[in-house]
């Protein structure tokens, strides 16, 4: 792939730090993080928010791929910014994408902080097929308004509500998702075989990246484990564990002072 994917910025000087969204997400669910980083007058970091592919504005796929991802996430960076460098932030999907970028374009990252996710093999999308089956039920074609879409999604959680509606969009009289919810749905069916749960044996190729790599942990999440240690300073030698107690998966939603705070000292370590 290497058509550009959709961008936002926030900030007009300061170093350039890339946010990559989870699964389901987008660019701009990093955006209260990027304000803040920027700053009022917008000096503090140039912040590009990114729509991965599949997701948001960005293009669609027809087969999932991290080193796909990976690429064109380095061809954006390139193109917004050539020759330069990048603090690159990934969440989730985002952080096995940032990951890859590391091991597949050392040359564009210049630290990289990971997380709430490790460089392994998930096993499956078990957790996310709930979803799925509830985005592919709505009946786009009878939606007379997002208050009606609202209403007939059988998500009981108001926030994963919110969090999963953000993708729904409506050109003129027409509604559809911006997700590519069939390319996901392909992959979930493949069990134990996904690819979006797992993580790509290619970059085992690769030297490890020799950068410096923040890899933030929920403290109540289960996706880092205490032996996924080891599997991640093999990639990144130099990575440090930072945990924030109390969040969860959703780290950065749920203690953005503190990941804003992290975010600061990596783009100005001497604060």
């Amino acid at each position: 792939m290497t058509t550009r994917l959709n961008t936002l910025s926030v900030g007009t000087a300061g170093p350039r730090i890339a946010f990559l969204h989870g699964l389901f997400g987008q660019g701009r669910n990093w955006n209260q993080i990027a304000k803040a980083l920027a700053g009022q007058d917008g000096t503090g970091a140039r912040c590009l928010l990114i729509d991965l592919p599949d997701h948001g504005r960005s293009p669609w796929t027809e087969e999932f791929s991290f080193e796909a991802y990976a690429d064109a996430v380095a061809a954006t960076l390139r193109a917004a910014a050539p020759g330069e460098t990048w603090t690159v932030v990934g969440h989730s999907l985002g952080g096995k994408t940032a990951m890859v970028l590391a091991l597949q374009h050392p040359d564009l990252v210049d630290h990289l902080v990971v997380v709430d996710i490790a460089p392994k093999d998930y096993g499956s999308l078990e957790r996310f097929q709930g979803y799925i089956d509830e985005m592919l039920a709505l009946p786009l074609g009878e939606i007379q308004s997002r208050a009606d879409a609202e209403a007939r999604f059988e998500e009981s959680n108001p926030g994963v509500k919110a969090f999963l509606l953000q993708n729904l969009r409506r050109d003129g009289s027409r509604w559809h998702w911006q997700a590519n919810l069939d390319l996901f749905a392909a992959d979930a069916a493949l069990g134990h075989e996904s690819r979006i749960a797992g993580w790509p044996t290619s970059v085992d190729a690769l030297p490890p990246y020799e950068g410096p790599v923040l890899w933030i942990a929920g403290g109540d999440s289960p996706y880092i484990q205490r032996e996924d240690g080891d599997t991640m300073r093999r990639y990144f030698p130099l990575a440090r564990q930072f945990t924030i107690k109390g969040a969860g998966h959703w780290v950065h939603t749920e203690a953005p002072e503190i990941i804003v705070g992290a975010l600061q000292r990596v783009l100005s370590p001497e604060r």
